[in-house]
């Protein structure tokens, strides 16, 4: 095996991609999912915020 079958077999390999792993894939329905579950969170955040505040409001009025 002589260097220009190695460099011959690295240049084909650039010509097409590798398989990308399966840890750096991009899921689009998981990353939707996410957001909706975030916004859900922060919806029942804020309504606690607002209990607690009206709780503090009518404690000091």
């Amino acid at each position: 095996m002589g260097r220009a079958q190695g460099h011959k077999t690295r240049d084909r390999n650039k010509s097409s991609l590798p398989q990308v792993p399966k840890n750096m894939k991009y899921d689009r329905m998981s990353e939707e999912y996410a957001q909706e579950l975030n916004n859900q969170i922060s919806r029942e955040e804020q309504a606690l915020a607002n209990a607690a505040n009206q709780r503090n409001q009518g404690n000091n009025g």
